[in-house]
This record gives C-alpha cells, sequence and structure tokens, in this order.
C-alpha cells in the first residue's frame, strides 16, 4: 500500500500515519514546514516497519498538490491512496472575517484537496485507489464563530461526492470522514478546561471526547483498504452519536440509555 497524507506531523494527521504505518507500507507523510514533530512522526512510522518519507509544503499555495503527488510516487513507484488531512480554521463570525482569511481557509480546506484529488487521480486509477478527506460534523452542523471553516468543510463534502460520482468508471473511491468533538491541535485549548471538557461530553451519547488514535484513524485505514472497495461517495460520521443526539438534549424529554 502506497499512501500520501496530508497534515501529518501532529494531532489527528499523526494518529492517522501511525495507525496507518507498518510492514509493506510505503506513506509520504506531509507537513507545511519541517519540524521537529515532522521527523518524529517519520521516525515512528519507520519503527512500524513502514517506509517512510518526509514531505513538506503549504496545501494553500496551489503548486504544492501536485508536487507533493509526483514526489510520492516518484518515491514509491505508484499511488494507492491519498488521505487530505490537511485544514485549517481562522475564528471569526462571518461579519467580522475579512477576505483574505475566507480565501486562506477555503485555498487550504477545499481548492487543496481538489488539487491534490486531481493530480493523484490517474495514479489512484491506476491501481483501483482511493482518496479520502477528513472533513468535519462542521460541514453538516455550522460551527458560529469558526469564520469560513463550516462554509469549507460543507464544500469538501460534495467535492468528495462529485469526485466520486466522475471517478466512478475508473475504478478510483472517494469518500469523506467527519470528526465530532475530537482532542486535536485545534481543540487542545477548548479541553484543557476540566470543566468545559465535562460540558462537552455529557452532550455525546458515548460520554467522551473522541479519540483519534483509537476513533478515528481505524476508519480511514478502511476506507482505503480493499475492503471498502463498494464504498463510494460516503461521509462516515464518527462523532459519538452527537449530530443525532438534539432531541435528547430537550428540556423534559425523558432520559434514556442511563447506565
Amino acid at each position: 500500500m502506497r499512501i500520501l497524507l496530508t497534515g501529518a506531523s501532529r494531532g489527528i494527521g499523526r494518529a492517522m500515519a501511525e495507525r496507518l504505518a507498518g510492514p509493506g507500507v510505503a506513506i509520504g507523510l506531509c507537513a507545511t514546514k519541517a519540524s521537529r514533530e515532522h521527523d518524529e512522526a517519520v521516525t515512528a512510522c519507520r519503527a512500524r516497519g513502514a517506509h517512510a518519507e518526509a514531505l513538506v509544503g503549504d496545501l494553500g499555495d496551489s503548486t504544492v498538490p501536485a508536487a507533493l503527488v509526483s514526489q510520492t510516487v516518484a518515491a514509491f513507484g505508484g499511488l494507492d491512496a491519498v488521505v487530505s488531512n490537511a485544514g485549517i480554521m481562522l475564528a471569526g463570525s462571518l461579519a467580522e472575517i475579512d477576505e483574505e482569511a475566507w480565501d486562506r481557509t477555503f485555498a487550504v480546506n477545499v481548492r487543496g484537496a481538489w488539487l491534490l484529488a486531481r493530480a493523484a487521480h490517474p495514479h489512484l486509477a491506476a491501481t483501483d485507489g482511493a482518496f479520502v478527506a477528513v472533513a468535519s460534523t462542521s460541514g453538516v452542523q455550522p460551527y458560529p464563530g469558526g469564520g469560513a471553516y463550516s462554509p469549507s468543510k460543507a464544500a469538501l463534502l460534495m467535492l468528495v461526492q462529485t469526485l466520486a460520482q466522475e471517478w466512478a468508471a475508473s475504478g478510483a473511491r472517494a469518500n469523506a470522514v467527519s470528526p465530532g468533538l475530537f482532542l486535536s491541535d485545534m481543540t487542545a485549548a477548548i479541553y484543557a478546561d476540566p470543566s468545559r471538557r465535562a460540558a462537552r461530553e455529557a452532550l455525546v451519547p458515548l460520554r467522551r471526547i473522541g479519540d483519534a488514535a483509537a476513533d478515528l484513524a481505524g476508519v480511514v485505514a478502511f476506507l482505503i483498504s480493499p475492503a471498502a472497495r463498494y464504498i463510494t461517495g460516503q461521509n462516515i460520521v464518527v462523532d459519538g452519536g452527537f449530530l443525532g443526539s438534539i432531541q435528547a438534549h430537550l428540556a423534559g424529554r425523558p432520559k434514556a440509555g442511563a447506565a
């Protein structure tokens, strides 16, 4: 299995990298810039028996996605899977953020994923390969105060569905995963407050915040595997039941599922 993974140096990306790495796996780990964390991610994957290569590039730069694909194919001789995980959030209300913040968010979260998919498609078609985009439940339900984050993730979900339809005849697949309340670099400050974490956990039917290594990485591994060869155009929501639980939080509703 030959994989290109973006946003790979820390957090959710690092967890996915280590889950995907193993004997017989070649994985290109892309980070925006060289760093100690990036080096550690590559070392961790190699320790698991994978052929791991460090790649550097800002997905907001339109020249980078195709270059990453070319470098990966040159290093591994082909490509079986792309996991588009790189993403940013520039906080602020839509009335407050400027055009630069809007454009930057869409450039990384949507255009970068599209250009990555476009460059990768000929190689994925040759191997009946898979493209997986890491979206968010914020692409299904709005996230006020997150700037262009929710609109960009909603666009990413439609991008994946369109890719799936256009690629189907070639044998290449495209899917998305949408994490709910997860501990990540983006949310670390929120969950550092124990009372805030407890309040959020209480909103999740499974009563805990998601762990990328235990709860998300395996879903991505499944989607790029032959076991998912008949799955395309799907958004797999990984949220502990959060999105479907609004009715349970209404005052006066009977409590169900108590331990």
